[in-house]
């Protein structure tokens, strides 16, 4: 008999930049994405939303810039996270993000856990080194620090663009 019972898959989400904004970077995130797919690996994208900035360089002068948002993408994965919980299909979640919109996440995950008289529990996984703007996980949940030599390690080095 087994110890260990995996539950539920990988699950994979991300924002995908649009085909008219960014076809290079967009046929790239087509092509991890549907490798993934091939990994049984599930993923669940929404496209970019595109904006402007107005920065002030250090010469006084202004430039315009456009910038990319991912809009929807923590809403998903936050529902995603109270269905499978209180459908039983995970005892953990474990998120790699320092976002703080799921941290709400953690608070639904006590409840579950106490209607269920079960343990259920939420991590955060982020980078941390000396050079890190951001040493925090997500609010409420267990923080696990990836040191560098982790982190590097589990960079995808596979290149996805369109070979000529």
């Amino acid at each position: 008999m087994d110890a260990f019972v995996q539950k539920s898959n990988d699950l994979v989400y991300t924002g995908v930049p649009a085909p008219r904004k960014d076809p290079k970077l967009n046929q790239f995130w087509t092509a991890k994405l549907a490798a993934m797919g091939r990994a049984n690996i599930h993923t669940f994208t929404r496209p970019l939303k595109y904006g402007t900035e107005t920065v002030t360089l250090s010469d006084g002068s202004t430039q315009i810039l456009t910038t990319k948002q991912e809009k929807g993408i923590d809403v998903r994965l936050a529902l995603d996270i109270v269905r499978l919980a209180l459908d039983d299909k995970y005892d953990f979640a474990l998120i790699f993000s320092q976002d703080q919109d799921p941290s709400e996440v953690a608070d639904e995950l006590k409840s579950i856990s106490i209607l269920q008289n079960r343990w259920i529990s939420a991590f955060s996984a982020f980078p941390a080194s000396t050079v890190s703007t951001n040493g925090r996980g997500i609010n409420r949940t267990t923080w696990i620090k990836i040191d560098k030599t982790l982190y590097d390690s589990c960079i995808d080095t596979i290149d996805y663009r369109t070979k000529k």
